[in-house]
């Protein structure tokens, strides 16, 4: 089980990328270097997907700005806290009842760490309001999982149908199938491709 950890596991990845496929060889030069975009695993960093579920970049960022500045950000803090401070900040009525919900289940997070990817995915998915979008992004962000990839993620589609000249957007079974050959680096893959959608379309496609 390979974890992104550093610039050098992007590097890795990004030269397993460049082999597999002409297109990524030409594209990952013009587009610089990936970032980690690492995040502490717990609680916050759930907390963040959810909050980014079916919104902007910017609406999300707002959000998550709020919660930090009202102190909501762990737990304890999202449980005990009253509705109308949740929305103040921004959540949904849903978003407040997933995040109490997960708040309330207390998954153990440590435990995330050993599972093999699906595992840690169908234990993600079985949480409140949690999809395959939400534990994707927690495997890939969070656990660092280097083969970890967002096939439902829209900016990933779109990024996907610029750069490989596809007649539409791909659905996500299609998505899947495009990147077979990016094993085991996918979640690299879906670095570039959220690297590549900043670049063509002007506008962040993940926070």
């Amino acid at each position: 089980m390979r974890v992104i950890a550093t610039a050098a596991d992007l590097e890795e990845g990004a030269a397993h990328l460049a082999q597999v496929s002409p297109i990524w060889a030409r594209v990952l030069p013009e587009i610089g270097p990936l970032p980690l975009r690492r995040r502490e695993d717990g609680f916050a960093a759930i907390l963040s997907a959810v909050v980014s579920q079916q919104l902007s970049t910017h609406a999300a960022e707002a959000i998550a700005a709020r919660l930090a500045e009202a102190g909501l950000t762990e737990a304890g803090s999202i449980a005990s806290a009253a509705d109308e401070a949740l929305r103040a900040c921004g959540l949904s009525g849903p978003k407040i009842r997933y995040l109490r919900g997960i708040a309330e289940a207390a998954p153990d997070w440590h435990r995330l760490r050993a599972l093999p990817d699906d595992e840690a995915a169908a234990l993600l998915v079985a949480l409140p309001g949690i999809g395959q979008w939400t534990a994707d992004i927690y495997l890939m962000f969070a656990l660092g999982r280097a083969d970890a990839f967002a096939a439902g993620d829209l900016a990933l589609q779109e990024s996907a149908r610029l750069l490989f000249d596809l007649p539409a957007r791909p659905r996500p079974a299609a998505l899947v199938e495009l990147a077979e050959p990016w094993r085991p680096w996918r979640s690299v893959a879906a670095r570039a491709l959220w690297a590549y959608y900043r670049v063509a379309k002007g506008r962040e496609g993940i926070r």
